[in-house]
């Protein structure tokens, strides 16, 4: 699920008999809304505006309602079953003059037309990680007149262990820091929003440093749990509880939105498919370096596998056997790629929507190899869900559909890395689509999920377990022990996932050669 940092909520309300809209009110100047494809690993991505266009695609309407009115996706309430398992597109012509601030009104305008969204504002007690201060604060209030804030480290920002530095940081400029999706920070918090209860005023300074819940088992002794870091070194407390906070609540809306208008795709404004500028030739790394992305547009990635760059250029980078007929050599031999594409927004801005990027790698990829590609549906190696002794709880069908992460049960470092989920009015299809999305399962599951288990109706039910690191380091098998997600999947749930063939599509390779051409 998507996560946003808080902006103001807007006090209109979309519905025929809500405060009426001002004579000329902001919106798109044309709309493509459409069902999105369906997606193995499906996420919410894009939401700028670039030449003219806003796309924003495969968003749940509890994405879209929380973008639209500038909230955290957890203070939507209510509405029909479907609301976060139904993914849409929208791709936008929006005015010369627009900004980003003026796309809330936007969306409110296109939710309460294409939909017929009606909505309500109201305060309401939401699950929320809420941070509190003990009798003896640990941080030191500041006597700086410097503009303040806090960052995260840099050096840290891609790997599993967290820095947070705050200086003359307020206490909520602090939330807000952790609201903001971060490896380290969200393992641990999911999607709950987080708020400010200490009561602190004024700025403070202060650094907290943790292990992220990926590499606890790793560190042994010397981890630092997020919550333990909080108390032991800031002197203050998070903990999820239920917490009065404004919420929109759902009152009415429709699964399908109404049509577009003939033609319209062909009148947006287009976006470039193209680098403007670009080399990708064979590599002497023998180890990929992290793709960089630099003033003036360009992009450069250097010493990775031809059949790394081909996975990631059409999104296949989770599964191994996904592309077929694909020599050995490309799992061999690398390349690098240095490319340039600017955008009107800011030199690198194209670049950084990754749905824009993949396509141009696709094109640079088939020119410089001379590739052809096709798909088509092959037997793969999947996990398919069966039946083994079902303990799942019939659920009521007026349930929103979806799971909450409920954090870790329990104390001690085991109990720490438990990755704890309460799911509502699930099928065991969407079951199968889901796990492939979470975080810690993926490090379960080199193959897709798919229902085998022939059972009908929806269900709820809970479901606890551990990273593979935790399950390496920790054999235990009791409450509080590590479960692998098999395991869980089976004591929890009764239910198996055995692997198996299936048919998918994959991507075959049907020509390629060996040398790049010249660029």
């Amino acid at each position: 699920m998507h996560r946003l940092a808080r902006t103001p909520a807007l006090l209109c309300i979309l519905c025929a008999t809500a405060v009426s809209q001002p004579a000329n009110p902001t919106t798109f100047t044309l709309a493509d809304v459409h069902v999105s494809p369906h997606s193995n690993s499906p996420s919410v991505r894009g939401g700028g505006i670039r030449n003219g266009r806003y796309e924003l695609r495969s968003a749940t309407m509890v994405d879209l309602i929380a973008r639209a009115w500038g909230v955290d996706n957890a203070s939507v309430l209510s509405g029909p079953a479907w609301l976060e398992t139904d993914r849409f597109d929208v791709i936008a012509s929006v005015p010369a003059t627009a900004t980003p601030e003026a796309l809330q009104p936007m969306l409110q305008a296109l939710l309460a037309d294409r939909f017929r969204l009606a909505v309500h504002h109201d305060s309401k007690p939401v699950q929320a990680w809420v941070l509190t201060a003990g009798k003896h604060p640990l941080i030191k209030q500041s006597d700086s007149s410097d503009d303040g804030g806090c960052r995260r480290d840099p050096a840290e920002s891609i790997v599993i262990n967290g820095v947070m530095s705050c200086h003359n940081a307020t206490m909520q400029q602090f939330v807000d820091m952790l609201e903001i999706p971060y490896g380290p920070v969200t393992s641990y918090l999911g999607n709950y929003p987080v708020r400010d209860l200490t009561e602190l005023k004024g700025s403070w300074d202060f650094t907290m440093k943790w292990t992220g819940r990926g590499g606890l088992a790793n560190a042994g002794s010397e981890g630092v749990t997020l919550f333990d870091a909080v108390e032991k070194q800031l002197g203050l407390r998070l903990e999820l509880k239920p917490t009065p906070l404004p919420v929109i609540v759902v009152d009415s809306v429709n699964r399908i939105p109404t049509g577009n208008a003939p033609g319209i795709s062909r009148e947006m404004p287009e976006l470039p498919t193209r680098f403007d500028v670009a080399e990708i030739k064979l590599s002497n790394l023998d180890a990929p370096v992290r793709a960089r992305f630099q003033p003036g547009g360009r992009y450069t990635v250097r010493g990775v596998t031809l059949l790394g760059l081909i996975k990631h250029a059409w999104s296949l980078d989770r599964y191994d056997d996904m592309i077929v007929n694909a020599p050995k050599w490309m799992e061999s031999d690398r390349v690098d790629v240095i490319a340039k594409a600017a955008g009107p927004e800011g030199p690198s801005g194209v670049l950084k929507d990754d749905d824009t990027l993949k396509l141009m790698l696709r094109q640079l990829i088939e020119d410089s190899f001379k590739m052809v590609v096709h798909t088509e549906e092959q037997p793969v190696t999947v996990y398919a869900l069966v039946p083994a002794n079902p303990k799942l709880k019939k659920a009521d069908p007026a349930n929103r559909t979806g799971c909450r992460y409920t954090g870790a049960k329990g104390a001690g470092q085991v109990a720490s890395q438990l990755s704890a989920w309460n799911c509502q009015n699930m099928s065991t299809a969407q079951l199968a689509d889901w796990l492939p999305q979470v975080v810690q399962a993926q490090a379960w599951l080199d193959h897709p999920v798919v229902d085998e288990t022939g059972m009908e109706g929806s269900w709820d039910f809970s479901l606890t377990f551990s990273t593979p690191s935790a399950f390496q380091a920790h054999t235990a098998l009791d409450p509080n022990g590590a479960l692998s997600l098999f395991e869980a999947m089976e004591k929890q749930l009764g239910l198996r996932l055995q692997t198996r063939k299936h048919p998918m599509p994959v991507l075959v390779i049907d020509h390629i050669e060996q040398t790049p051409t010249g660029n």
